[in-house]
């Protein structure tokens, strides 16, 4: 397989057009040319040029470097791209579910050989280190394995003689054309969770990653490609709004998977929905830990600092407030000791505990939250704005930022900041901690860290939120459980991975056969009630 974006080699056909080859290879981009990669289209098994004029910048958040540009797909192809995956679903869905499992078997082998290289790509893209990027990388080869079980996950159900000589069979069959709309900060897994749960289980898929950060999934669909996936299986549009309007308004996809911000998640959710398709969406998050005075400072700290540092906080299931119950209210001193220690600088550096964030506009944001947080009067026990970074004077870096005596009517506690930023806020009580969760409208993932079992077994029975770690900060689901996010953090009554996107990307299909020997001719026009 050629490296990422050689396949421009190709000639592209879209409509009658024929775009002109060029040759670029990811290792233009980990070498550190100078010339901007051209981010192509997956379009019916081949990847081709777009003819739009216009572009977004792929820009390294370390060094401002232009890697690539991603292109406005146009409307003829974002139409090709669709045509293509309607075109390829009856041959897919007719495929054996073991010869569509054998293809997940082979990606996730191919995934595993090209980890090395994928977190390059990602780091170089995103920013993150290079080990969470191989986290960010093998947390989606977790679902792909996952994928790899359909032939028991996507079972029905069967019944013999409901009635006599009656037998009723029940299918889990695909739906059709399906869409994902991708965030940034997960490059590789967020897209590993949406397309190879829905084409194993016999779809097509149409993907539009974020246009900030393609290159990571765009290697992964030359890695699906040869794993053996059919031309027009996996399809690839890019763009910005035209595009998310695109894939919500398409008549021919059905069912759309989506993460990210609220504001786009909830404008997915509805258009989406008011045309008729399935949709999961996965919104904000404002996700706290609850310290108790029994707990272990040490373990309970770190874990903490790591939960809210890490990725530079540009984590949907970040740690992003601390409540700190009793005596635990003293242990601020300690966890600012921690933080200040971690090591700041380019994720592809050794050592750094902490990287940029995506770009200078999320630096400004997070920088004007925290000083809207002094305003209204919490204490800034460590600050990270305009943190200095040797031989990377331009990166978007903020250092890790703790303030205390946070409350719940300030703008900053209101907005997901999506950075290194730690709210401390103080309970007298385990009850009290609780009704202030409670309170937030997100319920993505909550912690609490404790010794006790009693008060752990009541902070999981009375906390609202949908995914609670006891003793860990981030307690995201293994691949064979769902990712349960509720309220405030999610839209549609659907789950990513798990038995769940075996229920999102199928449908039912139910088939009552008789098969008893009629001897007479059938008379009544009343209801049957297969009672005999």
């Amino acid at each position: 397989m050629a490296p990422l974006l050689d396949v421009l080699r190709h000639t592209a056909r879209v409509g009658a057009r024929r775009t002109p080859a060029h040759h670029y290879s990811t290792a233009a981009v980990l070498k550190g040319g100078s010339t901007p990669l051209k981010v192509p289209l997956l379009i019916n098994g081949e990847f081709v040029e777009s003819e739009s004029s216009e572009h977004v910048k792929v820009i390294c958040p370390a060094t401002q470097r232009v890697l690539a540009h991603t292109p406005i797909a146009t409307k003829r192809e974002m139409d090709a791209a669709s045509a293509s995956a309607k075109a390829a679903f009856p041959a897919w869905a007719s495929t054996s579910v073991s010869n569509r499992t054998r293809v997940m078997f082979r990606l996730q082998t191919l995934i595993r050989e090209h980890t090395e290289e994928l977190a390059r790509i990602l780091t170089m893209e995103h920013g993150k280190t290079i080990d969470d990027a191989k986290g960010d990388i093998f947390r989606g080869l977790e679902v792909v394995e996952h994928a790899c079980s359909t032939t028991s996950l996507q079972m029905g159900e069967t019944m013999q003689n409901v009635a006599t000589g009656v037998d009723i069979h029940s299918y889990r069959v695909p739906l059709g054309v399906c869409g994902g709309i991708a965030p940034f900060n997960f490059p590789a897994m967020i897209p590993l969770w949406m397309f190879p749960m829905s084409t194993v289980c016999g779809n097509t898929f149409v993907l539009k990653p974020s246009e900030r950060v393609p290159l990571t999934t765009m290697r992964l669909a030359e890695l699906a490609i040869e794993a053996g996936m059919p031309k027009g299986v996996l399809n690839i549009i890019h763009g910005t709004h035209d595009a998310v309007n695109f894939i919500c308004d398409d008549p021919a996809i059905k069912a759309i998977s989506f993460v990210g911000s609220d504001t786009a998640g909830a404008h997915v959710y509805q258009r989406g929905s008011l045309n008729g398709k399935r949709v999961q969406a996965n919104l904000g998050a404002q996700n706290h830990a609850v310290i108790m005075p029994d707990a272990d400072p040490r373990a309970a700290l770190s874990a903490l600092s790591a939960a809210a540092f890490g990725a530079a906080g540009q984590r949907c299931m970040a740690i992003s407030r601390v409540i700190l119950v009793g005596e635990a209210r003293t242990w601020v001193p300690v966890l600012v000791e921690m933080a200040s220690k971690l090591k700041v600088g380019p994720g592809s550096q050794a050592g750094v505990d902490v990287p940029p964030v995506i770009s200078t506009q999320a630096k400004e944001k997070i920088e004007r939250l925290i000083a809207s947080g002094v305003n209204s009067g919490a204490k800034l026990e460590l600050d990270g704005r305009g943190y200095p970074v040797a031989d990377h004077p331009t990166g978007n870096f903020v250092g890790p930022t703790i303030l205390s005596g946070v409350k719940p009517n300030m703008e900053l506690y209101q907005t997901e900041v999506f950075g290194p930023v730690l709210q401390c806020l103080e309970a007298e009580t385990v009850d009290e901690a609780i009704a202030l969760i409670n309170q937030n409208p997100y319920g993505n993932g909550t912690a609490i860290f404790t010794r006790s079992g009693a008060i752990a077994r009541k902070f999981v029975q009375e906390v609202d939120a949908g995914q609670v770690g006891v003793n860990l900060p981030i307690p995201v689901p293994l691949p064979m459980f769902s990712f349960t996010g509720s309220r405030g953090s999610i839209l549609g009554d659907h789950n990513f991975y798990g038995k769940g996107a075996i229920t999102f990307n199928t449908q039912w299909k139910t088939v009552t056969s008789n098969w008893k020997l009629v001897e007479q001719e059938m008379t009544s026009l009343a209801m049957p009630t297969m009672g005999k």
